[in-house]
C-alpha cells in the first residue's frame, strides 16, 4: 500500500520504519527533513508537503500532536476525502476527526516500543469488513493491536501509551537497587531488564495473574518477603495507579483545547 505518515518525529519515524520493514511504500512528512534522513535506509522517502503526501497515499497516519490536529487536518481535508486515515494524536476523538475531514477514521495508540516492534496498540474505529482487515494488517506491523470501545481509549493512552516511561523509571530503581548492592552497572542493567523481560513473557505465556506469579517467589522467610514489604511500605502500586489515573485525566483534556 501507499502509505503517508504526517509528522516524522519519534514515534512517527518509528511507525514509518515499521510499515516500510513490511513492504509497503512510505512518505513520512516533516519540516525539518534532515533529521529524518536515516529513515532513507529502510526505504521511506521524506517530504514536507503535507499535501503532496496526502494526496498520494492510499492511507494516512496523523502522527502530530493534539493541538496541530486542526490545523493539518485542515490543511489535508480535501487530499483524504474518503481515504483511510489513522490518527494517533492523544485524546482527539472521532467525532472531533471528522469535523474536519471528511475521511474514514481511526483513532489509535500505539507506543514508543514500536520502534522494536513490540507496541500494544489499542484502536477504535465504526469501520468494518475489509477496512478493518486493513487497520489490522497495519497496526499488526507495530505489535500486538486490539480493538477497544473508543470510550477506553484515555485510558489506554494513560496506561500502555505513557507507560513505557512508568516502565524505566521503575527499573532506574532496580537498576539502583543493584547498584546501591554493589552490583557492577553492566550487571545491574542486564540483571533488570532480563527479569522484566521474562517475567512479562512468563505471564503472557501462562496467562496467570501477577499476583499467582509472586506467590511463587515468595518463600516464608526468604529474602523476597523483605523487598515485598519495602515495596508496600512505599505504596509503589498506589503510586503507579495514580500515574496512570492522571495521565487518562490529561488525555481527557485534550480534546477540549482543539
Amino acid at each position: 500500500m501507499k502509505i503517508a505518515v504526517i509528522g516524522a518525529g519519534t514515534i512517527g519515524s518509528a511507525i514509518a520504519k515499521a510499515l516500510a520493514e513490511d513492504g509497503h511504500e512510505v512518505v513520512a512528512t516533516r519540516r525539518q527533513i534532515e533529521k529524518g534522513l536515516w529513515l532513507e535506509k529502510f526505504g521511506v522517502r521524506l517530504s514536507s508537503d503535507n499535501k503532496a503526501a496526502s494526496k498520494w497515499a492510499d492511507v494516512v497516519f496523523l502522527a502530530i500532536k493534539p493541538n496541530k490536529v486542526r490545523e493539518i487536518l485542515e490543511e489535508i481535508a480535501e487530499f483524504i476525502e474518503k481515504k483511510l486515515v489513522i490518527s494517533i494524536a492523544a485524546g482527539i476523538p472521532l467525532a472531533e476527526l471528522k469535523r474536519f475531514a471528511n475521511a474514514r477514521f481511526v483513532r489509535a495508540m500505539p507506543n514508543i516500543a514500536v520502534i522494536v516492534k513490540e507496541s500494544f496498540t489499542a484502536y477504535a474505529t465504526e469501520l468494518e469488513g475489509k477496512d478493518l482487515a486493513t487497520v489490522e494488517g497495519l497496526l499488526g506491523s507495530f505489535g500486538k493491536c486490539l480493538r477497544v470501545e473508543e470510550e477506553h481509549m484515555n485510558a489506554i493512552t494513560g496506561l500502555s501509551g505513557s507507560g513505557p516511561a512508568y516502565v524505566t523509571v521503575f527499573l532506574e530503581g532496580l537498576i539502583y537497587g543493584g547498584l546501591r548492592a554493589g552490583l557492577p552497572r553492566d550487571v545491574a542493567k542486564l540483571a533488570s531488564l532480563q527479569t522484566l523481560l521474562g517475567t512479562a513473557k512468563l505471564l503472557m505465556e501462562t496467562e496467570k495473574h501477577p499476583a499467582e506469579l509472586r506467590e511463587w517467589v515468595i518463600t516464608p522467610g526468604g529474602t523476597t518477603i523483605d523487598g515485598i514489604f519495602e515495596l508496600e511500605e512505599g505504596k509503589i502500586r498506589t503510586a503507579l495507579m495514580k500515574a496512570v489515573d492522571a495521565a487518562t485525566k490529561k488525555s481527557r483534556l485534550l480534546s477540549k483545547k482543539l
